[in-house]
């Protein structure tokens, strides 16, 4: 068996945060092909698929508000459910983890006093979906999802999980790969990385002070030190 203190000999953060889609699971063609089917079958006309990445991490409400601006209430509670309706019945885009995340969150698990959690932008019910399809449930001690409390960009999702894990701000780390996750972790003065494997720019990540942007889940692992 492997010690775990040649593993991480000391975590760099007592958490680490991580978004899930763009993130931990390679999910943007299916997530935007759900989007576009739904804005067909609510006769909202064909949403380009640049509109419909950026805004991957959002809650669905909240996305579909900025995706149809002149949508009525009723409209967009329809594009809700035709975006539920197609990503769980209808599209078959097989889901599967980006390279080194299950290799690399394994060598995090290894360290006894490393906390792991997930702030996203998918449902409860989507997110619970994820971790029984993967058996990665119990890869993380604390999760919070956008139908839980407020959706990205506000902090409030990463709030509960430092106040349920007993963490202060400066002992956690916010991994995302878009704006909306980076600007959580800056409005609580919570250090940050950037991926860039995800849906935004590194521009759009170099905005919001990062202190760190990565093009591959190892190179994150070798940052926080969690290296065999």
């Amino acid at each position: 068996m492997t010690d775990a203190s040649a593993v991480l000999p000391s975590p760099r953060y007592r958490l680490i945060i991580f978004d899930w889609d763009g993130t931990l699971m390679d999910s943007e063609a299916r997530i935007v092909d759900c989007l576009q089917a739904a804005s067909l079958a609510v006769g909202m006309g064909e949403l380009p698929a640049h509109a419909a990445r950026d805004i991957i991490g959002l809650g669905l409400p909240e996305a579909m508000a900025r995706l149809f601006p002149g949508a009525s209430a009723a409209q967009c509670e329809a594009l809700v459910e035709a975006y539920k309706q197609h990503f769980v019945a209808v599209d078959t885009t097989p889901l599967d983890f980006f390279p080194g995340v299950e290799n690399g969150i394994e060598r995090l698990r290894a360290h006894p006093e490393q906390l792991l959690a997930v702030a996203t932008g998918k449902s409860r019910r989507g997110l619970d979906r994820m971790f029984q399809a993967h058996d990665c449930g119990d890869w993380f001690h604390a999760s919070r999802t956008a139908d839980m409390t407020l959706s990205k960009p506000h902090p409030l999702m990463l709030e509960e999980l430092l106040a349920e894990l007993n963490v202060e701000a400066h002992e956690a780390l916010m991994v995302g790969d878009t704006e909306y996750d980076l600007e959580m972790a800056r409005a609580l003065g919570m250090h940050s990385v950037g991926v860039t494997y995800g849906v935004h720019s590194v521009p759009r990540l170099e905005a919001c002070a990062p202190q760190r942007i990565v093009s591959h889940f190892d190179e994150l692992m070798e940052w926080l030190g969690a290296v065999r």
